[in-house]
């Protein structure tokens, strides 16, 4: 474990170049969030075409095996392994969540709505994921989120109300299937963001692992086999890359911007997924979905917009994550290393006090009734 203590300078020049660091930061976190974002979004296209040869909980199985194989060289090259149940009871229990709710139950109530509802529509109707992360993440995460904050949420429930809406008197089934798929990863974004017992790729290997495992063997036996087998080889493709290396980027950024602005940035991908689902399904594209997409934009900017900063004060804590020591909460040495270089190791931090503008990642999760904010 690596000790060390955080010394604010008194130095306004110096504070400056921490504060255009920690943008910089940010503008990465935001860039791999996209990234992740894209590739998710094209899920959703490719799985409806694999539903018509594989039955929807075989495929959740497959899609996260196939996301637990993409990370498993990366789990390799870390050589941070470690065992969930030796990280922690915190990391356990949280790690379960996210098995339970994000690789289990919410895959495979989405996978049945996208069953019986157009991929475009099904891709629309994702954008309430981020309403549930941003209700999880104010009431039960302590997630700060002020007032530019709620209208940004508020502009993103909009869009999809009004995407959705535009699609016409469908079934209510797959609404309710989507909007109960969007909970439990609702729910699973603010499990995997507090995770830092292990890395954001073991987080994924296990999730893909042992859920995937699950759905494959109850689908399997419930559906008599999984599916031909070009079918299963592009099953576990789409997962190793719309899954698997997409979680990897969505947890990264997460953990660097907080659960809440991450699945903001994240929210883009129904409208990745409704771009694929014209080009390559030849659905159509509607003025109500451009004008969702410019609110959306919209949200994004005011969201960012958005300046934190108080007092705070940090506890003593032990886990990893990815960091860099370009920052004030890393000051921590390494031989040869330089300081905007991004690595993963376990350390521990000592007790401080600071003022500076954060946003609710892994160093800044506390309330704010009593705090005098700016």
């Amino acid at each position: 474990m690596l000790k060390h203590t955080v010394l604010l300078s008194e130095n306004p020049c110096e504070n400056n170049l921490k504060s255009i660091q920690a943008k910089h930061n940010t503008a990465t976190f935001v860039i791999l969030g996209l990234v992740s974002a894209f590739l998710f979004g094209a899920a959703t296209p490719a799985s409806k075409a694999l539903l018509d040869g594989i039955q929807a909980q075989v495929l959740a199985g497959l899609l996260y095996l196939g996301a637990a194989l993409s990370v498993l060289p990366v789990v390799i090259r870390e050589r941070t392994f470690r065992w969930p149940w030796r990280a922690g009871r915190s990391t356990l229990l949280l790690l379960a969540g996210a098995i339970l709710l994000g690789g289990i139950i919410g895959p495979l109530l989405v996978l049945l709505g996208l069953k019986v509802a157009s991929s475009g529509s099904v891709a629309l109707w994702l954008n309430l994921e981020f309403v549930a992360t941003v209700i999880f993440g104010h009431f039960l995460f302590r997630e700060h989120l002020a007032l530019r904050g709620w209208i940004a949420a508020g502009g993103t429930l909009f869009a999809a109300v009004l995407l959705a809406g535009g699609e016409g008197g469908g079934s209510l089934l797959p609404v309710v299937l989507i909007t109960s798929g969007c909970v439990c990863w609702g729910a699973d974004n603010h499990f995997t963001a507090l995770i830092d017992g292990i890395s954001p790729s073991q987080t994924t290997l296990w999730k893909g692992l042992i859920a995937g495992a699950f759905n494959l063997l109850m689908g399997g036996a419930v559906a008599g086999g999984l599916g031909r087998p070009a079918a299963v080889f592009v099953a576990l493709l789409v997962g190793a890359v719309s899954y698997g290396l997409s979680i990897t980027l969505y947890v990264t950024a997460s953990q660097g911007l907080g659960a809440t602005r991450s699945q903001m940035v994240f929210s883009a991908a129904p409208f990745f997924g409704l771009l694929l689902s014209v080009t390559i399904l030849g659905e159509a594209f509607t003025g109500i979905q451009a004008i969702a997409a410019v609110i959306i934009v919209i949200s994004l900017m005011i969201l960012f917009s958005e300046k934190h900063a108080h007092v705070n004060r940090h506890d003593s804590m032990s886990h990893q994550h990815r960091h860099q020591h370009d920052e004030s909460h890393h000051d921590h040495a390494h031989s040869g290393l330089r300081a905007a270089k991004s690595h993963l190791h376990w350390h521990k931090h000592n007790p401080q006090e600071h003022v500076h503008e954060h946003l609710p990642d892994l160093h800044h999760r506390h309330g704010h009734g009593d705090e005098n904010e700016h």
